[in-house]
């Protein structure tokens, strides 16, 4: 009896064996790292950035020291910047040129960062972290790589973030204008003429600095 049911679980075991292939000893995935570069790639072009994302992901933790690593470090940030998640953008690109310093993605990398602080200028009215950040970024990709065709749009940008800059600081200075705080209105115009002389705002500034200065020396005439 003892000797049926051990024949008998001997055959069951078997007949699993069979009826599964062999899939408990196979890899859990096929996939191999090209095949993950050439499905990742085709999904991003196809604007498939949230599948692009994660199959390079998959890439980099299954095949950690392929030659296509490099491509997937690269394209997570990418994939992250095209999805507006560009916190992670940020950290990606990071990363990469951590990782990789002397690869010669590394200006479009420091590029594409300064982006994503770019993409989130606020409106005027509002703190103008981003655009300073961005100024930073995008200033230390054309000091760092001044022939990279990537620093000629930096310049671009960081044209764009004075001039946000400019029109904040405006603004401030017409809210303390509009508040009769007179003096503190004309520092703040001033500041506009001393740091975005060049920027179209600077007219603007002229003219409230001068409205400013003659209610500071002549306060009676002040229309009530």
């Amino acid at each position: 009896m003892y000797q049926r049911r051990v024949f008998q679980s001997i055959i069951i075991l078997w007949l699993t064996v069979q009826v599964f292939g062999c899939a408990w000893f196979q890899p859990k995935e096929e996939k191999t790292a090209r095949d993950l570069a050439e499905e990742g790639m085709k999904a991003y072009e196809d604007n498939d950035f949230r599948n692009s994302l994660e199959t390079f992901q998959k890439l980099r933790d299954w095949y950690p020291f392929s030659k296509y690593a490099l491509l997937a470090d690269l394209k997570v940030g990418d994939a992250h910047y095209n999805l507006k998640e560009y916190d992670e953008a940020i950290s990606a690109y990071e990363e990469f040129e951590n990782l990789h310093p002397k690869n010669e993605a590394v200006p479009y990398v420091v590029y594409q960062t300064g982006r994503c602080y770019l993409d989130r200028l606020e409106v005027i009215d509002r703190d103008q972290t981003m655009a300073l950040q961005a100024v930073q970024i995008f200033s230390r990709l054309i000091r760092t790589y001044p022939d990279s065709p990537f620093a000629k749009k930096a310049e671009e940008h960081i044209r764009t973030c004075y001039r946000n800059l400019a029109e904040h600081d405006f603004y401030v200075g017409m809210f303390y204008y509009k508040t009769k705080h007179y003096k503190a209105a004309m520092e703040r115009f001033k500041m506009v003429l001393r740091s975005y002389p060049d920027l179209g705002v600077h007219y603007k500034a002229l003219q409230y600095i001068a409205l400013c200065q003659t209610i500071i020396e002549n306060p009676a005439g002040v229309a009530k």
